[in-house]
């Protein structure tokens, strides 16, 4: 993850090139739900300034983050999946009769595998990103770009060009991880 950028923008032909592979993610049962807001100039100081308060701007602990020239919000719509299981094709799986029905809710496996695509896409590119969570400012990012009811945002990708001589990584980053190995299980547990 980038936690730094430039100010330098990143050109439209390869923020659609971006898109292009959030939109190439699975989509359970072609739900096809996925809609990403994109942020760009303005917007992105208007998304600063709904989700840091100026008190907690002064201590953030990445100001570079805040120069990223792109943001996306990746968008779900857990009614589509609803609708679409609800289909003749898909009725027999019970999924049709609400949101509650689904015991691992696909619109976020959905989601966060067009982040993924998108992480992957930037870095292929020559391109930082950053994909982070909304949490408590989810409604109010919402409300000020005109999100629709229903949808919700998977988080937030900051991508731009990296400022390698500015970036510093996530206390997350420095915890012991365990070896792919050792979460490797083959046969068995």
């Amino acid at each position: 993850m980038t936690r730094a950028f430039t100010a330098d923008p990143v050109e439209a032909h390869v923020v659609d090139r971006l898109l292009y592979a959030a939109m190439r993610a699975p989509s359970a049962g072609n739900s096809a739900s996925l809609e990403i807001l994109v942020l760009t100039g303005d917007d992105c100081r208007e998304y600063w300034d709904t989700t840091l308060t100026p008190a907690r701007r002064t201590a953030f602990p990445w100001p570079g983050l805040l120069r990223a020239p792109v943001l996306l919000v990746p968008t779900v719509n857990p009614a589509a999946y609803v609708d679409r299981y609800g289909d003749t094709d898909k009725a027999h799986t019970g999924l049709g009769e609400s949101a509650d029905a689904w015991s691992v809710p696909y619109w976020w496996v959905d989601g966060g595998a067009a982040v993924e695509n998108v992480l992957l896409a930037a870095i292929s590119l020559g391109l930082g990103a950053c994909f982070f969570g909304q949490f408590e400012h989810e409604a109010a990012v919402s409300a000020r770009f005109g999100i629709p009811d229903g949808r919700r945002a998977v988080g937030t990708i900051a991508v731009g060009h990296p400022d390698p001589d500015n970036d510093r990584p996530s206390r997350s980053s420095q915890r012991p991880t365990a070896s792919a190995t050792d979460r490797t299980h083959w046969g068995r547990w």
